[in-house]
């Protein structure tokens, strides 16, 4: 019996790679999938579904990027750090197994502007 792991690609055709992340951060995840298919290695790149799809309702979205992210050989994550719906997509990854990487985290998230403001206080550390 094979583990995920080895549940290898077939040899004859190109690694298949989902792109997770955040609505606000579609022109970043555009800008990887054209850097992945400059790769010399054949390759086929998939963006998940947006909360910003009208045609899509959220059960829909999370469905839509569940298939995409089974498709996928793995997932690559461009994340705000905001987002609800790009957790739910990487505990998918998590849950599948799929390999994971993070190309980009937006280093301005909330736990920066609480630990900021904490020590703007002078309460930090105490």
């Amino acid at each position: 019996m094979l583990s995920h792991q080895e549940d290898a690609k077939p040899m004859n055709r190109p690694k298949r790679v989902v792109i997770i992340g955040s609505t606000s951060l579609q022109k970043k995840m555009r800008q990887h999938s054209d850097l992945l298919c400059e790769t010399e290695q054949p390759i086929e790149v998939k963006l998940p579904a947006f909360d910003s799809m009208p045609d899509l309702d959220d059960l829909e979205i999370c469905e839509y990027n569940r298939a995409l992210i089974e498709w996928s050989d793995e997932v690559h994550m461009i994340w705000d750090q905001r987002s609800i719906g790009t957790i739910v997509d990487f505990f998918m990854c998590f849950a599948l197994h799929k390999p994971f990487k993070i190309v980009y985290l937006n280093p301005k998230t909330i736990l920066g502007v609480m630990q900021k403001y904490e020590k703007k206080m002078g309460l930090a550390g105490g």
